[in-house]
């Protein structure tokens, strides 16, 4: 190791993933092969739920709150520099909503990471990290472990983050190492599934193909997981696909091309505008696994709303923080219907309302896109992808969708 490096408390990385063992027997079901449990953060098998229960308005409201710092965030990706640093600590969202369990290192340590499909860096705290949680990688005990210098190639790709002496890259495929305080991120690594150059797909495409699938468990189901499935093997045979649209500002990013949103029956009259794909100013439409609620540019998320007003007929509409359309009555719910490039995407109600434990108090689980960010985009949220199979064939340039109960 050079002289010039210092020890490091935060370790991006990639790596193998492989069975992870040495969870309780509720929670330590067998991975097979490449595919891997997903869970909520909140679920009983997951260290970051919260050591009080939140109440439902609570809940709701923080995350909303989450999901305000979330948009900006990606806001950033996509409009002012045309390279946003990888690994910015400040910019990686720390209570993270779904989260999975691998291995790391020889022999494996079990850490369970957030699951991000919006970022490229993949990384689990290590050994010194101050701020961490108890669980950390501990390279020493790992002989998969290498250093490398700060000369390294791979090294050179992030110094936009920090100067080297700060900076500490080692490899188990390849790592890169930032030194941090770890107070703003997920407790035990990130486990990013961006396209970018440096991302855990491109630099697994001779094991993985660059291709992955998840299954994201509801809200409802705390109990049950979910999966995420590396590779092409096990992979849905019937299932919809949309092209997948490359944005060159932020190769990361999912675009895809969403034409139109129905409302029943109705296609609710929306700006093609709104909706349009412009990779310069990073306008258009992502799929993101680390958004809770879908946020639509203003005139689209109004032309719904107030259609989806329309068809509740005079019921009285009441407010819960930034959801604008909720219900303290019985109402009849419509569907509402995705449509994209080659594929339309019906949800079934439980991916677009939220309800009180109750039940007294039903909210469309949807919101007008934040007025400050400085790119049209509207992001597919998880809460509209749970319970379905979602795709990511990045060799084909394809995101395909298919129903299936996680749970």
């Amino acid at each position: 190791m050079k002289p010039s490096l210092l020890h490091s408390s935060i370790l991006p990385l990639l790596f193998l993933l492989t069975v992870a063992h040495g969870l309780s027997p509720k929670c330590n079901t067998p991975d097979k092969g490449s595919t891997l449990q997903v869970l909520h953060v909140f679920s009983p098998c997951s260290p970051f739920r919260p050591p009080t229960q939140l109440s439902w308005e609570e809940s709701v409201l923080q995350m909303q709150s989450d999901d305000k710092t979330r948009l900006l965030y990606l806001s950033s990706l996509v409009a002012g520099k045309s390279v946003v640093p990888i690994a910015s600590g400040r910019q990686i969202i720390q209570s993270p909503t779904y989260i999975v369990r691998v291995t790391v290192g020889t022999p494996p340590q079990t850490m369970l990471m957030a699951v991000d499909t919006s970022n490229d860096a993949a990384w689990v705290p290590c050994t010194g990290c101050v701020g961490c949680s108890s669980a950390v990688f501990d390279s020493a005990k790992s002989t998969s472990f290498k250093s490398l210098g700060c000369q390294d190639a791979q090294c050179k790709q992030v110094t936009d983050i920090v100067h080297c002496p700060h900076i500490l890259c080692l490899t188990l495929l390849w790592v890169v190492l930032l030194k941090t305080t770890g107070n703003s991120m997920p407790p035990q690594g990130l486990l990013g599934l961006g396209r970018g150059p440096l991302s855990l797909l491109s630099q697994t495409q001779s094991l993985y193909q660059s291709t992955f699938s998840y299954c994201l468990p509801s809200f409802k189901s705390l109990n049950f997981s979910g999966s995420l499935k590396l590779g092409t093997k096990g992979q849905p045979l019937r299932i919809k696909y949309t092209p997948l649209l490359k944005n060159p500002r932020r190769s990361s990013l999912y675009y895809v091309n969403l034409l139109a949103i129905k409302v029943g029956r109705r296609i609710v009259n929306i700006s093609a505008t709104a909706l349009a794909f412009n990779p310069t100013t990073g306008a258009g439409t992502i799929i993101d696994s680390g958004t809770v609620f879908t946020r639509l540019v203003q005139p689209a998320y109004i032309a719904v709303r107030d259609e989806f007003r329309r068809r509740m007929g005079p019921a009285t509409v009441s407010s819960l923080g930034g959801f604008d359309t909720c219900y303290t009555v019985p109402v009849t719910i419509p569907t509402i219907t995705f449509l994209f490039a080659g594929m339309n995407v019906t949800l079934p109600p439980d991916n677009f309302l939220i309800h009180s434990t109750a039940g007294s108090t039903t909210c469309l689980a949807m919101a007008a896109a934040p007025d400050n960010l400085n790119a049209a985009l509207n992001v597919i949220a998880n809460l509209q992808q749970q319970n379905h199979r979602v795709l990511f064939d990045v060799p084909n340039s394809r995101l395909g969708v298919a129903r299936e109960l996680c749970t």
